[in-house]
């Protein structure tokens, strides 16, 4: 696989349900963090979420029929914005602001490079794309294709993995 697919520093973590990405993402995050990167992450869910609270303002705005809700405070800031259709991952990591790298829980079918976190039982059948595979991560997996491994609590061998291969 060629090193860099695109001058965005997107790494996908993929996997079947319940394999340990979110647990993993959280130890990726923080070793990249101690090393000084800033790290931005974008979660890929197939279905509706909510993340404001029924009753509360933002809500009570979209609910009334706003696009697009902020709410600022000290320190944060979140948007809320409605779509017509799932917006590319090109597009969401633009609104991170200024970020390293890019972790994306998700997109699996994506032409970003991933790694794959298998379940401690393993994985039989890898559910991402064995061409923009960089790495295994977790139980046993497929012998095919050859990538290196690493175990769930080696967030740092990963992190310089990573690292490397985006040129950080």
């Amino acid at each position: 696989m060629k090193k860099k697919m695109s001058r965005l520093p997107v790494i996908c973590i993929v996997g079947p349900s319940n394999a340990g990405k979110t647990t993993f993402l959280e130890g990726l995050i923080a070793e990249l963090t101690r090393r000084g990167y800033r790290v931005g992450t974008v979660k890929h869910h197939h279905g509706d979420f909510e993340m404001d609270h029924p009753g509360k303002d933002t809500w009570r705005h979209a609910r009334a029929g706003a696009r697009t809700v902020a709410i600022a405070a000290p320190g944060r800031v979140a948007v809320i914005r409605r779509e017509e259709k799932e917006m590319p991952l090109e597009q969401v990591v633009s609104l991170l602001g200024p970020v390293d790298i890019v972790l994306a829980e998700g997109y699996k079918k994506g032409d970003w490079p991933q790694i794959e976190v298998c379940p401690p039982e393993g994985c039989a059948v890898l559910v991402g794309r064995k061409d923009r595979l960089i790495a295994l991560v977790g139980g046993p997996g497929p012998v095919e294709p050859p990538v290196p491994r690493f175990g769930t609590g080696d967030t740092g061998a990963v992190a310089d993995l990573i690292t490397a291969f985006l040129g950080l």
